[in-house]
């Protein structure tokens, strides 16, 4: 871990000697100047209603992101990536347990057959979230991925909510994979889970079962997380092609025992069930978001990142329909298993073998979505760190190695912490809306991108954008909300689809496109970004309750740490900034005036 004098600070006494132990000083974790003393710090509070004003709306520039803060960091990340390694990484990211499980619950409950649809339906609405990411990490190649994206068109303040609230469902996520990866171990060595880890019955019942192979499989991955981003993506495309040639086989030998007649009854639940399981599916697709946050270290942003985004998801779209037509025609859809419907398939054609083949093909899928989930978090905090809404200590880049160590090593024993304690079903109920919030609002800021520059667009155009995003957003909500109230009614439709409509057409038609993207753009603006909030929102109508409860919490939680830290903190390095853009524009503007 880096040091307390490389992250910035000093861990040194008066006379210049390093105090015993120290790794990190107050220096490094609060250099701003509202925590120099606690007068400064009463202040900073008193002056807490102005300096919300400031930042509440707050955009950040593209080069404040591109150079000043990067510059932060102290050492620049390795470019050592191209399109190659971007395809196997977003692959990597996407392609873990959750075809082996959702596959299951979708054939049996929802769509029978036509999971294919379902699939294909749920992949375009994911491919709209990568063309909206991939403008983004074309113009923006920062480490902060989407949070980067939301400082500069939403503001601070909007940024720092969605990142929270990511940052935590990426330790959730994290922690749920490892547990994930003991169950599966434990399948190939014929045991049950539990016979692997250590259970202590004085604890509640759903934190009781130590989980120490979680801890071990975390720890091996952050390790080559931290030394090398080259070699991680090496590990990351063997693994994930080998993961291919495993799915290839389940396709060939399930095949060979495939009955057309199980596509006779092709969609037993309508068109309604269809859709449902295309909500359900969406979550197989996520973990691409991830990818964008290595923007810094690819070769070639302008080549590299829209081959192995838009590339990578058009691979994963083509198997996913493949797979679920395999297992759909090895069984009657109502024989399918919810749970384990391929090993299941397998067993019920005397294939018992192949259980083994399925869990080893889900222990790599795993191993390299925990590696990206790592990767992803780790560089998302790096950047929210360069605006000191976090300790500026985790920005840190380590010379050596060009990776940010101090960030993976603080992610990584969040993850361990909580995979090593909770159960599988806890942290599947902890199951987000963060994602598909934040996918919503980058669809947003591109729209925001595109149509608005701050001392350019004419106030009139301003106020239409203003109300063109408002129906377009407010129509998009009323969808699900009518869907989860009307029991599959469809007389509110009539009303929220021709709004959306209407409002994306008249944005196409009475705002002057204020911005063109310099390298690489989303086609169709504003329908493309417009169809991505709609159909982002609606899936959001399929999310339990609670999760809705979790993200009121924990954004409540956030907001406590803003008001009494991150704001005082970003507030000061904000204006540090502007006093030394102030002092450069004034020593160039006498370096002019000498010559």
């Amino acid at each position: 871990m880096v040091s307390g004098t490389e992250g910035g600070g000093s861990c040194e006494n008066g006379n210049g000697v390093r105090k015993r132990g120290c790794m990190w000083s107050k220096q490094d974790l609060l250099p701003e100047e509202s925590f120099q003393s606690w007068g400064n710090y009463v202040k900073a509070l008193g002056s807490t209603k102005s300096r919300l004003k400031d930042r509440l709306l707050a955009r950040s520039l593209d080069h404040l992101e591109l150079q000043e803060m990067r510059s932060r960091s102290q050492h620049e990340m390795k470019k050592v990536l191209n399109w190659w390694d971007l395809i196997w990484f977003s692959i990597g990211a996407v392609m873990g347990a959750g075809i082996f499980v959702l596959t299951g619950e979708a054939i049996r409950n929802d769509a029978g057959p036509a999971v294919v649809i379902s699939y294909i339906i749920s992949g375009i609405s994911a491919l709209l979230s990568v063309l909206c990411y991939t403008e983004f990490a074309v113009e923006l190649p920062v480490a902060g991925g989407s949070f980067a994206y939301l400082r500069v068109e939403l503001g601070d303040f909007m940024a720092y909510i969605t990142a929270g609230n990511i940052l935590f469902e990426y330790i959730v996520g994290g922690a749920g994979v490892a547990r994930s990866w003991t169950s599966y171990f434990a399948t190939l060595c014929n045991h049950k889970p539990n016979d692997f880890r250590i259970t202590v019955s004085s604890l509640a019942d759903d934190y009781n079962h130590l989980d120490p192979i979680a801890i071990a499989i975390s720890i091996a991955v952050s390790v080559g997380a931290c030394l090398s981003i080259k070699g991680s993506s090496r590990f990351n495309s063997i693994t994930t092609i080998l993961h291919i040639i495993i799915l290839i086989f389940i396709v060939a030998a399930g095949l060979t025992k495939a009955n057309p007649a199980n596509f006779e009854t092709f969609m037993p639940f309508g068109i309604e069930g269809v859709f449902k399981a295309s909500a359900l599916l969406f979550f197989a697709y996520l973990g691409f978001d991830g990818v964008a946050t290595l923007g810094e270290e690819v070769k070639n942003p302008g080549r590299d990142i829209p081959i192995g985004l838009i590339g990578s998801m058009s691979i994963v779209i083509v198997i996913y329909c493949i797979l679920a037509a395999t297992v759909s025609l090895m069984q009657p859809y109502t024989q399918v298993d919810a749970d384990a419907p391929f090993t299941v398939a397998f067993q019920a054609v005397g294939m018992n073998w192949a259980k083994y083949i399925v869990a080893f093909g889900a222990l790599k899928g795993m191993t390299t979505v925990l590696l990206a989930n790592i990767i992803g978090q780790a560089r998302y905090f790096t950047h929210i760190a360069r605006t000191h809404m976090a300790p500026p200590v985790l920005a840190v880049i380590n010379e050596k190695t060009g990776t940010p160590m101090n960030a993976t090593i603080i992610m990584t024993v969040a993850n361990s912490i909580v995979a090593f304690f909770t159960s599988l079903d806890v942290l599947a109920n902890l199951l987000s809306i963060s994602t598909l919030f934040i996918f919503s609002l980058v669809a947003v800021a591109l729209i925001v991108r595109r149509y608005y520059v701050t001392g350019e667009t004419l106030d009139a155009d301003r106020k239409k954008l203003a109300v063109f995003l408002v129906l377009i957003i407010g129509s998009s909500i009323c969808s699900p909300a009518y869907w989860v109230l009307s029991n599959n009614g469809w007389v509110g439709y009539i009303v929220t689809v021709p709004v959306w409509f209407l409002a994306t057409l008249g944005l196409k038609l009475t705002v002057k496109e204020a911005r063109k993207p310099k390298m690489w753009g989303v086609p169709l603006i504003p329908w493309l970004p417009s169809a991505c909030i709609a159909i982002n929102v609606f899936i959001m109508g399929s999310i339990d309750r609670q999760s809705f409860v979790r993200f009121i919490l924990w954004t409540l939680v956030l907001l406590v740490y803003y008001i009494f830290v991150a704001l005082h903190a970003s507030y000061d390095a904000a204006k540090e900034t502007e006093r030394q853009l102030q002092a450069t524009q004034g020593t160039n503007i006498e370096a002019g005036i000498v010559n």
